[in-house]
């Protein structure tokens, strides 16, 4: 076992307590804007939903129920814009992490691959090569790489912790390249329900893939979007062969999504008037953080998407965290997601109305 953890890098929010501590002892308590976890209530009607699938006794299926995969293909052609989508183009996941964490090793890469992600990343993509034994490499613009040895190609948009998105026509180019030398590629487009002054297209949209999913796979969840977090639930959408090879490992490895949780995901998707709801809570919350950030003498880089303001003093990302641990707010240092985000830090908009607006006055 030691052999294993032996591969992986430190966990880094374990870094954070000492300033964590130092925010809770804040006269107002803290305002904790570092994780990104989600604080508003779960939507009724998903609440209705579990409830009533709760007399599950029997196992749930990998692939999912027929209700199920008809909402994932549903929502798929009705959102992402890809219109060929079947039900051998889904499968669910027991949540976005689970998936990208193990995907180099049930795709069965190892010592001699290579696996691309992002130069500002996800920490978890490195964290699946290295699981795996692949060397894991960075890039600034993935069609600048050398692509003997890479197998996989992860893409982030919007990106977190930038929120920055990749232009359709530069979706269009990278995944020409990716096809031109057989590189299989996943776009991790968990926030794509959150875009604020870009619109994010996924790599399923017809007019970025021409209709063919060969070669490209979409990677979504539902944590963000309808507070889901706690649910586990999240699907792949594209490359049928892809999803068929990972649908027998999974089933050998019995990854399941529970059957309530499936019920669940039928629900979420196939309502639009909580997503905008909740749409509107974080617009209002990243408005007026942005204003009061600002006017504390941040800078906004990116950030035009996703639940994140990326945001420097232009000072080591550590000494920003230390400043805002004084005030009783915590934020993610920017060096998590790569040497690059050294100056910067992460702010979630994923904090309660009340404690988002005892930091704007902490700001002011």
């Amino acid at each position: 076992m030691a052999a294993v953890s032996d591969r992986l890098p430190a966990f880094p929010w374990d870094k954070l307590e000492p300033y964590k501590a130092t925010a809770a002892a804040h006269a107002d308590g803290i305002v904790d804007l570092s994780v990104g976890t989600p604080v508003d209530p779960v939507p009724q009607l998903i609440r209705r939903a579990l409830i009533e699938a709760a007399d599950s006794p029997g196992y749930p299926t990998v692939w999912g129920t027929v209700a199920l995969r008809d909402a994932i293909t549903g929502w798929v052609r009705g959102r992402l814009g890809a219109s060929a989508a079947e039900h051998r183009n889904v499968l669910p996941v027991v949540g976005s992490k689970e998936l990208v964490a193990w995907l180099p090793t049930q795709l069965g890469l190892g010592a001699g691959d290579k696996v691309a992600y992002p130069r500002l990343a996800y920490p978890t993509y490195e964290v699946g090569a290295r699981l795996c034994g692949a060397e894991a490499v960075v890039y600034d613009d993935p069609t600048e790489l050398d692509p003997a040895g890479v197998k996989l190609l992860w893409l982030n948009s919007p990106s977190n912790p930038t929120g920055k998105v990749i232009a359709k026509e530069d979706l269009v180019r990278i995944v020409a390249w990716a096809r031109e030398h057989g590189i299989l590629l996943f776009s991790d487009e968990c926030y794509l329900e959150l875009g604020w002054e870009a619109e994010p297209v996924s790599v399923l949209h017809d007019d970025v893939c021409g209709g063919s999913y060969e070669g490209i796979v979409a990677v979504h969840s539902l944590s963000k979007r309808s507070n889901l977090a706690g649910y586990r639930a999240a699907f792949v959408a594209g490359d049928a062969d892809v999803l068929g090879e990972l649908l027998e490992i999974r089933k050998h490895g019995g990854m399941m999504t529970p059957a309530p949780v499936q019920a669940a995901t039928v629900a979420a998707l196939g309502d639009d008037a909580h997503v905008e709801e909740q749409r509107e809570r974080y617009a209002a919350r990243r408005t007026a953080l942005r204003a009061a950030l600002e006017g504390h003498g941040f800078r906004v880089e990116h950030s035009e998407a996703s639940l994140y303001l990326w945001v420097t003093r232009d000072e080591p990302c550590w000494d920003t965290v230390a400043h805002l641990a004084g005030l009783g707010i915590l934020v993610a240092p920017g060096d998590f997601y790569g040497e690059a985000g050294a100056r910067f830090v992460r702010v979630a908009l994923t904090a309660t109305d009340e404690r988002v607006a005892a930091a704007v006055t902490r700001l002011g």
